[in-house]
């Protein structure tokens, strides 16, 4: 019997768990859900980064080097625009174009985008699927001190320098759920939460009217990797995020973001010191190595996840095979 299980994902640190998870030996039961939150029209083509990164990642086709864009990239488009006067602050580069065109000619035609980024996906080489919270536009908005910015201005543009009083989800609570995601996790076994930012990653997708509740009402496992790690985040703003929304920048605030709805927070082995307080807060919490530089240590990890869940739910036919370079007999759950 295969685990189902499925990832909530965003960002760099989204992709690395993806990868790792597809690759461990529960592999062909896992669904992604990606975050849209992000998705922008740029130069008149829309724009999906998180779920780009995504599908680049999965088929072997990313840029290893940045941890987003296609790699052997050019840059003729872009300098054309820049020649013409346009403002190119968001680099796209002359394959990635290609994508953005055809999702906005799908888009124009009607189709869903959820079919569309599956679509893409397939045609990509990528056998996992691919989901999208909702087929709706809900676009994170920043309260800044610059003003309202959507979040690749925020991002890209002002290389998150900004200092945030409040986050939004343009448009959230009028959006549905797709049925795709919805079955998802009514399905699932394993739930888990990639380490990526619980604010804005995350929160965007669990913004949708239903999907929380649907998590809440699911009888899997749930249990989620902290993308801080003494403090800081590997990529990204999420240790600024946090503290400019008032959590603590550290494994203690992600747990207070995913406070009641979580099994288990999975933190890294420098953060120990914060156990304690986060059982306190409901939720059993491990400790382990969460850096992931190479595919190896995204597997490993993934497979530790594997483990921690095989722990709390014995019997489950949850396949034994685990390679002497994963195997993580050792690590144990902290309640």
């Amino acid at each position: 019997m295969s685990l189902s299980i499925v990832l909530l994902a965003g960002g760099v640190g989204g992709a690395k768990m993806a990868e790792g998870l597809m690759h461990s030996r529960c592999g062909e039961g896992l669904s992604i859900i990606g975050n849209i939150g992000d998705d922008q029209e740029i130069h008149g083509l829309w724009v999906s980064p998180d779920i780009d990164t995504l599908t680049y990642t999965l088929t072997e086709r990313i840029d290893r080097t940045k941890g987003w864009g296609l790699k052997d990239e050019s840059n003729h488009t872009l300098d054309a625009l820049a020649l013409l006067g346009v403002d190119t602050w968001m680099y796209l580069g002359d394959q990635d174009f290609a994508t953005h065109i055809y999702r906005t000619e799908q888009r124009k035609k009607g189709l869903r985008p959820s079919v569309i980024a599956a679509d893409i996906a397939a045609k990509f080489g990528l056998k996992v699927p691919l989901l999208l919270a909702t087929d709706d536009n809900v676009p994170t908005r920043l309260n800044t001190d610059r003003g309202w910015l959507d979040f690749q201005s925020y991002f890209v543009r002002y290389q998150c320098q900004p200092e945030i009083t409040a986050v939004e989800f343009q448009g959230a609570e009028q959006a549905n759920a797709t049925p795709e995601t919805l079955a998802a996790i009514a399905a699932a076994d394993l739930i888990i939460f990639a380490p990526s930012n619980p604010i804005v990653s995350i929160g965007a997708i669990l913004a949708i009217p239903g999907i929380r509740s649907a998590i809440d009402n699911s009888s899997a496992f749930k249990m989620a990797v902290s993308p801080i790690i003494a403090g800081k985040t590997v990529k990204g703003p999420a240790d600024k995020m946090l503290r400019s929304l008032g959590f603590s920048s550290d494994a203690l605030g992600v747990a207070q973001c995913y406070q009641s709805l979580l099994d288990l927070l999975v933190i890294d082995s420098a953060d120990q010191q914060y156990c304690d307080a986060i059982r306190a807060l409901g939720m059993q919490v491990a400790c382990t190595d969460t850096l992931m530089p190479e595919r190896g240590d995204k597997v490993r990890l993934a497979e530790e996840l594997l483990d921690y869940y095989q722990q709390q739910n014995p019997g489950n036919g949850l396949p034994q095979e685990i390679s002497s370079i994963n195997s993580v007999a050792t690590k144990q759950v902290s309640r």
